[in-house]
């Protein structure tokens, strides 16, 4: 017996409302008898950090494993004319099938929030290093958020991972279960956009180069019989030999405020010098580097640490190009041409900032801007490199739908009562009632008090279970949207690299 899953791709990668289809193909050489065909829609972030040395057992580095299954949706496709209580009532009921090919399609539709679920089957939350196997503890620390990117590029150490996994269900004990698996790329909706406020977010330097320096004060160490005093030793005194104030220039790297940087989009960034104090040469911009820096905090359990990556998006250098005049006033702000950083775009690798229950990630630009005062000659242009950066979040560029957005500007109990019925949504069983937001959200499409952008959730009750909230105004709206229909962009996570070690393959389970 075999068994494949046949996704349908209309689009690189999925994003949230969109509806995926596809056939599961079974093929039966012989008749045979089966239980089910169950076919899961599945959305899991591992984590897996080794926790520190104990003194008692240096050589003894135990892993911790942290499991946090934030989508789970199920579809029974054989038998058809069951209930699924009958199964649940008589799980080793069988039915028999002949031999031949048969495809049953199916389709799930892509929520907006996470939902983490505890699992069910212990052997889910077991992971396999150098065929040893490692448990992971149920977790505690729960999150509910966006859903998050698809993630790679920490082999054995973290990753997010949307799957699509169909089990065919056998009442004989001693007869393997056929598995299959179709992994599939999502980038999410970004959140809500903040209104444009006056001013801009930016980061600066100054410094204060010297008038009149010889050479060798910025090309050569003094040799050992130059004497103190003479005209090769450096000046001492900070001011020039009139009296005046040193030129003393500043770089600013500025952005619209709030910070917002979109993946697959240029930069929205600007470059300015000014003029502190007079000149009487000219400035040189001598290098230009843009780079990018991501920071994922991973958490498992107890133990946590944060990876860094970076982007280069521009990297120039021996430009020598002249930056204004010196005859320009104090004050003056002259902007560093754009050409240097426009096409290049923010790489489709870059996943945007998101928070989940055991990972997130955030952003810094670091621009470095190497001036030069006076020649634009190695060692007598007195260059320095200037550092400046920027706090920054990255969004996925894909525009949330205006009817969600109004949802979740308008969330009041009025319309949630009649979209909750309409929806056939089942009534919360909770000690108290749902809370209703009554402000605006704007930081994310989850609303009440575990919303966007990752405040923590209620720990789990003793027994391990999970009560299901109410869903939000705006999870409610979102079922009976369309998926989107406009820009998408690219996304592609940088794949592991061959021979790094992995996280168990899900047919292990």
């Amino acid at each position: 017996m075999n068994v494949s899953i046949a996704l349908q791709h209309p689009h690189e990668h999925y994003t949230n409302l969109d509806v995926i289809q596809g056939r599961v193909i079974l093929r039966v050489p012989n008749p045979t008898n089966i239980s089910s065909v169950v076919v899961k829609l599945e959305g899991e972030s591992k984590t897996r950090l080794l926790a520190p040395i104990h003194p008692n057992r240096p050589d003894k580095q135990r892993p911790v494993l942290e499991v946090h299954k934030f989508l789970y949706k199920t579809q029974t496709l054989f038998p058809t004319n069951v209930r699924p209580e009958d199964l649940i009532a008589n799980p080793k009921a069988s039915f028999a099938i002949n031999n031949g090919t048969y495809e049953y399609p199916f389709s799930f539709k892509i929520p907006l929030n996470t939902q983490c679920q505890q699992s069910a089957s212990p052997i889910s939350n077991v992971s396999f290093s150098n065929a040893v196997p490692e448990f992971a503890r149920p977790a505690t620390h729960h999150i509910k958020a966006t859903l998050p990117p698809s993630l790679a590029g920490f082999p054995g150490e973290a990753e997010i991972r949307y799957f699509v996994k169909v089990t065919v269900n056998r009442p004989q004990f001693f007869k393997e279960n056929p598995r299959a698996i179709a992994i599939f790329t999502l980038l999410p909706i970004e959140p809500p956009r903040p209104e444009k406020t006056d001013g801009e977010a930016y980061a600066r330097r100054q410094h204060q180069f010297i008038e009149n320096a010889p050479s060798l004060a910025v090309g050569k160490k003094p040799g050992l019989f130059d004497r103190k005093g003479s005209s090769t030793s450096i000046p001492s005194s900070p001011t020039t030999p009139s009296g005046s104030v040193p030129p003393r220039v500043s770089i600013d790297a500025r952005l619209p405020n709030p910070a917002i940087l979109t993946c697959n989009q240029d930069l929205p960034l600007r470059l300015l010098l000014k003029n502190v104090s007079e000149r009487t040469k000219n400035v040189y911009l001598q290098m230009l580097q843009i780079e990018l820096i991501g920071y994922t905090k991973v958490r498992a359990h107890e133990v946590a640490r944060t990876e860094s990556n970076s982007w280069i998006l521009c990297s120039f250098s021996n430009m020598a190009i002249p930056i204004g005049n010196p005859t320009d006033p104090i004050d003056t702000e002259i902007p560093i041409n754009a050409e240097y950083w426009q096409g290049k775009t923010i790489p489709n690798t870059v996943p945007p900032t998101f928070t989940t229950c055991n990972l997130s990630r955030h952003y810094e630009l670091e621009v470095r801007c190497g001036i030069g005062y006076g020649s634009y000659k190695h060692g007598e242009d007195q260059l320095v490199v200037l550092p400046l950066r920027l706090p920054v979040k990255v969004y996925s560029g894909i525009a949330p739908p205006r009817a969600l957005l109004e949802a979740a500007m308008t969330g009041d109990s009025e319309k949630l009562k009649p979209n909750v019925h309409m929806l056939n949504v089942p009534p919360y069983q909770g000690s108290s009632a749902p809370h209703t937001p009554t402000t605006p959200t704007h930081a994310g499409f989850a609303s009440g008090p575990n919303a966007f952008p990752g405040q923590p959730a209620q720990a789990p009750p003793p027994n391990g279970g999970f009560d299901d909230a109410p869903p939000s105004y705006e999870e409610a709206v979102g079922q009976d949207l369309p998926p989107i229909n406009g820009y998408r962009g690219s996304y592609q996570p940088p794949p592991a690299p061959e021979g790094a070690p992995r996280f168990s393959d899900e047919k292990r389970r």
